[in-house]
């Protein structure tokens, strides 16, 4: 059985470092979006039997999103691009190798593709399956209601979807050919709208 508060932090500098910095400069509801995300992400990969790197996955659900936030914002490349350069710089401060800082930045890039395979890159495809489960309810049945209703008592929502989609809607404005504007052009908003999470809320 998957118990939350085996799937919290892990217990390295870098991660508490990583948790440090993403709650410095990202609002409360990307904070704890972000929070969700390792936690769906983590708890997936018991589920499944998937091998990840906990320390790894922790730090790129924590930078996942951080350059959405005006400090982070790029007016030149995509927000998940730009927010890979801002991992690999926040990694290298923190004493990881330079082939485990690309890495990191490898797998906040893919968290917008729509699929990672899981053999290849099992990182990059536990954050890009839960960031789709908590920013647009895909794959919900992965876990009970039970333990999203936990989840979501830990770290609930607070008004996630009207702040990210605004967000998205200013990248798509801005960058046309992004992930962003693709995202935006494709329907997420009403995808966010039909979300399950947010009725698992109330």
């Amino acid at each position: 059985m998957i118990l939350l508060q085996d799937l919290l932090v892990p217990e390295t500098a870098a991660s508490s470092a990583a948790l440090e910095v993403a709650a410095a400069y990202q609002s409360a509801a990307l904070q704890s979006h972000s929070r969700r995300v390792y936690v769906w992400a983590a708890a997936y990969a018991e589920q499944q039997g998937i091998r990840y790197d906990a320390e790894l996955l922790f730090v790129a659900a924590m930078f996942h999103d951080i350059s959405l936030v005006p400090e982070f914002d790029s007016h030149t490349v995509s927000f998940e691009e730009a927010g890979g350069h801002v991992a690999r710089v926040f990694a290298a401060g923190a004493g990881w190798p330079s082939e485990r800082r690309e890495r990191l930045g490898e797998v906040i890039v893919r968290h917008m593709w729509p699929d990672v395979d899981a053999a290849d890159d099992p990182e990059g495809h536990l954050i890009s399956r839960a960031a789709g489960l908590d920013i647009a309810g895909r794959n919900l049945d992965d876990f009970t209601p039970a333990f999203r209703a936990e989840v979501l008592r830990q770290f609930p929502r607070l008004g996630l979807t009207d702040e990210f989609l605004a967000c998205f809607q200013a990248q798509a404005e801005r960058k046309t050919g992004s992930s962003a504007a693709r995202a935006v052009q494709s329907g997420l908003s009403a995808r966010m709208a039909a979300n399950g999470l947010d009725t698992d809320e109330i």
